[in-house]
């Protein structure tokens, strides 16, 4: 089994949790405008729990929490200081931890109705330029259609750098699993492997019953691809030059949010998922190949300080 690392969790509701300026529709932004301090006291809060990668809090630095004016003042240099800031903490704490760019959706959470191609192109260019320099790994967070994928495949097809993509499932448990739009697992991820350098494919903003069948329709992605492989290269004589491809997951700690939420009218209800309940779920995805996991909305550093101290005890 492959080695684990560990994520951080959900930077939104940790500022909130940690007394920060929070409100919609900024978001996580609200800290970087008014009180940046706070975003280096939770990613550090993160740090300290054992997190091996933390993610910039570019997450809202997009115009449908900025809006459309202060987006075009400061956008850029709201995404470029969310990944300073992360750099900096990563400087300060002198761990070895790694600063991942963040890719949000463009145009709100699990809003797949909402999406538009160019405009999405257009806006994610800019966070990834601005925050590219600063960082070591990309992620492109809460993906809820096929569409929203491909566009993010063009955006980060130039980059050098490990690119994963982590899709938002449907929070209906059933077999198979599909993301927001509605659209299968399956579809969205051969789509991506068939259009773009892929180093990890996630799950996450989703609670965390749904993401165990997501992982298994993957891991049935992944073997035919390695099947499929393998038959070419005995046809051709060639070698095989493809990566391999990290499983992850990255779960909330929402109730079940149904298909006509709209996001930005209200807070999403939480529920109260302790670090031992988080850990039962980590420990399935784990065994069923995931090998790096954090958590996203809701999840604090005591849940990171729960999958580290039981990622140490498995080695």
């Amino acid at each position: 089994m492959k080695n684990l690392t560990i994520l951080d969790g959900g930077m939104g509701r940790e500022l909130k949790r940690i007394g920060a300026p929070f409100s919609q529709p900024l978001w996580s932004a609200q800290a970087l405008i008014e009180a940046p301090h706070y975003v280096t006291q939770a990613h550090q809060g993160f740090i300290d729990a054992g997190a091996e990668i933390i993610i910039a809090n570019s997450y809202a630095c997009v115009p449908f929490h900025l809006g459309e004016t202060r987006y075009q003042q400061q956008g850029y240099a709201l995404a470029e200081q969310a990944a300073v800031i992360a750099k900096d903490v990563v400087k300060s704490s002198k761990r070895d931890v790694l600063v991942a760019g963040s890719l949000p959706p463009a145009f709100g959470s699990y809003r797949p109705d909402l999406f538009e191609s160019k405009r999405a192109f257009e806006i994610l260019s800019t966070l990834f330029n601005a925050q590219d320099q600063h960082v070591d790994l990309w992620f492109a967070e809460t993906i809820s259609s096929v569409e929203e994928a491909l566009v993010i495949v063009k955006v980060l097809k130039g980059s050098t750098k490990p690119c994963h993509y982590a899709f938002t499932l449907s929070d209906q448990v059933g077999e198979p699993a599909r993301l927001r739009s509605g659209e299968l697992v399956t579809t969205a991820i051969e789509a991506i492997l068939r259009e773009g350098n892929i180093d990890g494919i996630f799950f996450n903003c989703s609670i965390p019953e749904v993401i165990e069948q997501a992982i298994r329709d993957t891991n049935k992605v992944l073997i035919e691809r390695v099947i499929n492989d393998a038959e070419h290269k005995e046809k051709t004589n060639t070698e095989d030059s493809k990566q391999q491809i990290s499983i992850g997951a990255f779960a909330n700690s929402f109730v079940p949010i149904s298909a006509t939420h709209k996001a930005n009218e209200a807070v999403q209800g939480s529920r109260d998922l302790s670090p031992a309940e988080y850990l039962q779920f980590a420990k399935k995805w784990h065994s069923l190949g995931a090998n790096i996991i954090g958590g996203c909305c809701g999840i604090g550093p005591a849940h990171i300080e729960a999958l580290v101290d039981w990622r140490d005890s498995l080695s």
